[in-house]
């Protein structure tokens, strides 16, 4: 499922789709990876390393990152997440960045400052911050890094994507986060 998912995101990136809002083959991977991984739950809980091995576990995370179609999913996930982190299962990062992106697309802050947008400046930036001036110390305790390291390499590795316009992309996913009940 994630090779899949890397493989598709590639394909748009070249054509440049992957850049001009939630391109529906992708979305459409994601739809099927969260049905897989939902089942997979199911039948055997989080699939921690002890389970599926690092790979595996890695891999599911993905899938439940990218699973932005199925907020359902990724809330009720979180807690298991957080519960499998806890007893060394899978990476501490992995319940943090679902944390962050679970907050991005409920349009609040976030804790960890793992995902991004571009702000009016046409700068890549960390979404809005619940806690900047510890932000830092919030990251170290889950494993990663300054936040401004962060930064620095998120925004060399857009520098290769097209500059997507500020006002229309921000208007299209509202409401597109309004029709996934994200809001």
């Amino acid at each position: 499922m994630a090779n899949e998912d890397d493989r598709v995101r590639d394909e748009l990136a070249s054509t440049g789709e992957l850049f001009q809002g939630y391109a529906p083959r992708m979305a459409d991977v994601h739809r099927r990876n969260a049905e897989a991984l939902r089942a997979i739950i199911e039948e055997s809980g989080w699939p921690g390393r002890s389970l599926v091995g690092d790979e595996g576990a890695n891999a599911a995370w993905l899938v439940l990152q990218h699973a932005i179609g199925d907020p359902d999913l990724q809330r009720t996930c979180l807690p298991l997440l957080r519960d499998t982190a806890a007893r060394g299962e899978i990476d501490a990062t992995h319940p943090a960045y679902l944390e962050d992106r679970i907050c991005f697309f409920e349009r609040r802050p976030q804790k960890y400052g793992t995902q991004f947008d571009w702000d009016a400046d046409d700068r890549l930036s960390p979404w809005t911050l619940s806690d900047p001036e510890h932000v830092d110390e919030h990251r170290r305790a889950v494993g990663l890094g300054p936040l401004a390291e962060h930064i620095q390499r998120m925004r060399e590795t857009a520098a290769s994507e097209p500059l997507p316009d500020f006002e229309e992309p921000q208007a299209a996913l509202l409401e597109w986060a309004r029709s996934m009940g994200w809001l």
